[in-house]
């Protein structure tokens, strides 16, 4: 069995096309040793370091935080379960106050995605005149507070 794979063969295996597998290495997440005639190959290890990143992404975490994840893994070999165990604990807080701020989110539009009618005087996400840029940018009715609610 061969001990590199081409872009192609990485993109088959792993279902990433091509142009994210690029997109990964620019931005430092993966790495490809380059042959004389300057195509990409890339260690079988590199299957598992892609699927930690898209394993990472469908679990809401950013490039950014994938890639400091990642920078401290050596980048000789593909993460293990104990790498991957020790970095969701580190997560896992984040991920909790995502989900809630998700369940909120979901009970607040009940009445809305109820009725179908995205009532503006009803709903509790609308921002009249704009009265929450005080508040920074973003939806700042979606961002989680001290009493819990949005």
């Amino acid at each position: 069995m061969a001990q590199h794979l081409t872009i192609g063969q990485v993109a088959e295996r792993s279902g990433v096309p091509h142009t994210a597998l690029r997109f990964y290495e620019d931005r430092g997440l993966i790495a490809a040793e380059r042959t004389s005639g300057n195509q990409r190959r890339y260690s079988r290890t590199i299957l598992r370091r892609i699927a930690f990143i898209r394993s990472a992404q469908r679990v809401g975490l950013s490039l950014e935080e994938i890639s400091e994840a990642l920078s401290t893994l050596p980048s000789d070999h593909a993460p293990t379960k104990a790498d991957w165990t020790r970095l969701s604990k580190k997560w896992h807080g984040e991920l909790d106050a995502r989900i809630d701020a998700l369940e909120r989110l979901r009970d607040s539009l009940t009445g809305c995605i109820g009725c179908g009618c995205l009532s503006l005087r009803s709903c509790s996400l609308f921002n009249h005149d704009d009265r929450l840029a005080r508040v920074g940018p973003g939806a700042a009715k979606l961002k989680p507070t001290a009493e819990g609610g949005l």
